[in-house]
């Protein structure tokens, strides 16, 4: 499959080089990091291109990877009275999203009590397979917060109320329908909140190093003071009610997208028209989903506030445990962007992929407005994260979208066969990294190598001005899933 230069760093491959192709397929990589891109990112990536309603071109970020039905690094928005929503374009951990805690703590005042710190942590926030949280909830306690999402959270104390505005959609996004939720999904996730999951979920103390912040002017806006501050970066979504959710739908898609004329090259991305009665239902279903993860993100919030508090003697806020910002990847949402010169109603479907809306965007919360939506790129738990900003480069490119972490260079696998998780815990501890986890096969999965440069990554997306740098942040401490 051709692919051809179309600018710096960008890279087409034109309807001509696949069957049913309706628009080209573009890619945002260097030649290394295009290199580095396995045949199924391409595969994906146009195949995708070939989907009813879809609008200007599929895209890839430079994180990209081979994931199920899309890329993850895949975005894609279709027209919402013609085209569709496909599960395969929002993946099964509906709103797995990053959420980044400052503090006022130093790294000098956190050292000494870091490892009782990370101790308390794991303990107060369960991790890995089928873990259970400490919040009960009834069916129609969890149909609640399907609906209302953080909000859910303010109301029975396990939120500040400032906290929804600095979280995506305040935390709710509209249309959830628990009506479209099946029984099993709402069996396998009403236990879940407060949660961190298994894979690559984490809960990650992190430190401000010297030369890692870019942008003064905007890091103080986000509340990045100065190097040697402590942060709190927390990444995982709606575990396994949403991706019951996702199962649900793949199916009943695949069952009745014929009867709607629709083919696809791979039934990964069975999808439906998105005004069709269950392009609906999955919608409802989906938003349901979305919304229970910004509720479990903030349920461990509150325990993160609690342990923190507990082990430097000093009530939260006066920590200044404040919510820098909360924002999802895996998502289809609602959206109004430009196509051939006019706004358009829009599905825009972000698959392992961040938001990324720049300054003036209407739903940004005031005290961002001036600058632009802050933007959260998850590294490797040895190597660190990013702090971005939204650009109007993105809302005129790629629907006000960027990259959601480092990308994947090999599978979980692979890594294992490469590293045992006890020799990593104990190398990583020397460097000054102190990890739990739930699974030690599961740290080896996690192990640096198995990502791409986050750096590279980065660079990437300033120099397209998709989203610009902020500030870096380096791990400490890391609990794992």
């Amino acid at each position: 499959m051709k692919v051809r230069p179309a600018g710096d760093c960008v890279w087409e491959i034109p309807p001509s080089e696949k069957p049913g192709m309706r628009v080209p397929a573009r890619i945002y990589a260097s030649e290394a990091l295009l290199a580095q891109m396995d045949q199924g990112v391409f595969e994906q990536v146009t195949n995708v291109a070939c989907l009813p309603g879809i609008v200007r071109a599929s895209l890839c970020m430079p994180d990209g990877h081979w994931g199920y039905g899309f890329p993850i690094g895949g975005v894609a928005a279709f027209r919402a009275d013609t085209g569709v929503i496909s599960p395969g374009g929002i993946g099964f951990d509906i709103n797995c999203g990053m959420r980044l805690l400052r503090t006022t703590l130093t790294e000098d005042e956190v050292r000494p009590k870091l490892r009782d710190l990370i101790n308390a942590l794991f303990a107060a926030v369960p991790s890995g397979v089928g873990a259970k949280g400490f919040v009960r909830l009834s069916e129609a306690e969890f149909r609640d917060v399907m609906v209302e999402g953080s909000g859910w959270c303010v109301r029975h104390g396990y939120a500040w109320l400032e906290d929804l505005d600095h979280t995506e959609g305040r935390g709710c996004l509209p249309g959830a329908d628990p009506a479209h939720v099946s029984a099993r999904a709402v069996s396998r996730g009403r236990d879940q909140l407060g949660t961190l999951g298994s894979g690559n979920h984490y809960l990650e103390v992190q430190v401000v190093r010297p030369g890692g912040i870019h942008d003064p002017r905007v890091a103080k806006v986000f509340g990045v003071d100065a190097p040697g501050q402590v942060f709190v970066m927390l990444h995982c979504g709606s575990r396994g009610f949403g991706h019951q959710v996702g199962t649900d739908y793949l199916r009943l898609f695949d069952q009745v997208m014929r009867s709607y004329g629709i083919t696809v090259n791979d039934r990964e991305l069975a999808c439906a028209p998105f005004s069709s009665s269950e392009g609906q239902a999955y919608f409802g279903a989906m938003t349901a989903a979305a919304n229970t993860a910004f509720a479990n993100r903030q349920v461990i919030t509150h325990r993160v506030r609690e342990v923190m508090g507990r082990v430097f003697g000093k009530d939260p806020r006066e920590l200044g445990l404040s919510v820098v910002y909360d924002v999802c990847h895996n998502t289809a949402k609602v959206e109004r962007h430009p196509v051939d010169g006019e706004f358009q109603e829009l599905v825009v479907h972000r698959k392992g992929a961040t938001r990324a809306f720049g300054a003036g965007a209407p739903d940004l919360p005031d005290v961002y407005r001036e600058v632009g939506q802050p933007v959260i790129i998850g590294g490797s738990m040895e190597t660190g994260s990013a702090l971005l900003v939204g650009t109007a480069r993105a809302m005129a490119e790629t629907f006000g979208s960027t990259a959601h972490g480092a990308g994947r260079t090999m599978s979980r696998a692979q890594a294992k066969r490469q590293v045992w998780g006890e020799t990593l815990l104990k190398e990583m501890e020397a460097r000054g990294i102190i990890v739990r986890a739930a699974s030690k096969s599961g740290v080896a999965e996690e192990a640096g190598f198995a990502y791409k440069d986050l750096t590279a990554v980065v660079d990437i997306l300033h120099r397209l001005d998709i989203s610009r740098r902020i500030a870096s942040l380096t791990p400490i401490g890391n609990i794992k899933g």
